[in-house]
């Protein structure tokens, strides 16, 4: 792990990432205190749920296929309850 201080990091900064290209980390320091830690991008890991995973945790009412008719009559203008 290369230490480097914060002065040297500004300077050196296309060094500094190639050597982080290669897997090196660099601590930059103030005043030879560590404050931060160089190191390359990992992307998240996007977790894909394998086909049928939720099985039993996903139900459906009996009726959720039942006509919509009376709902869309309730929304018609002009037959709002009143108020």
């Amino acid at each position: 792990m290369l230490t480097v201080n914060v002065h040297d990091a500004k300077t050196q900064l296309s060094r500094l990432l190639a050597e982080v290209e290669k897997g090196e980390s660099v601590v930059i320091a103030r005043a030879g205190r560590p404050i931060a830690t160089l190191t390359a991008y990992q992307p998240p890991v996007s977790r894909v749920a394998a086909p049928g995973s939720m099985a039993g945790r996903i139900t459906l009412s009996d009726d959720f296929d039942a006509p919509l008719d009376d709902l869309f009559g309730a929304l018609k203008p002009g037959d709002a309850p009143a108020a």
